[in-house]
């Protein structure tokens, strides 16, 4: 065998390798894809049957679940009292300023 032979056959060896490896993934794809605006395909007794009694089973799963109490995530920080009634309280008055200016020219 000569060094020529020995590298067609592993080159022809190659090749095929590669048709089979980039077949195999096409022939994977062979499910029907539906298109916009085809109908749905009807579905049979059992599958109507099953799909009503996962829907139960579903409801019935739902009725497990325990109530659960409101969240209150602002509770730590507001008080939960109920609001006090305002009442009306006369407001200080605040204090008449006097100017700086003319007391200490005054003293002088």
């Amino acid at each position: 065998m000569t060094i020529l032979s020995l590298f067609f056959s592993r080159v022809l060896g190659l090749v095929a390798l590669l048709a089979v490896v980039t077949t195999v993934p096409a022939s994977a794809q062979q499910a029907h894809v539906p298109t916009y605006g085809e109908a749905d395909k009807d579905k049979t007794t059992t599958e109507k049957a099953a799909e009503k009694e996962a829907q139960r089973a579903y409801e019935r799963s739902l009725g497990n679940i325990p109530e659960q109490k409101g969240a209150d995530p602002w509770g730590i920080a507001r008080d939960n009292s109920p609001p006090k009634a305002a009442t009306k309280t006369a407001s200080p008055k605040p204090k008449a300023k006097t100017d700086t200016k003319t007391d200490s020219a005054a003293k002088q």
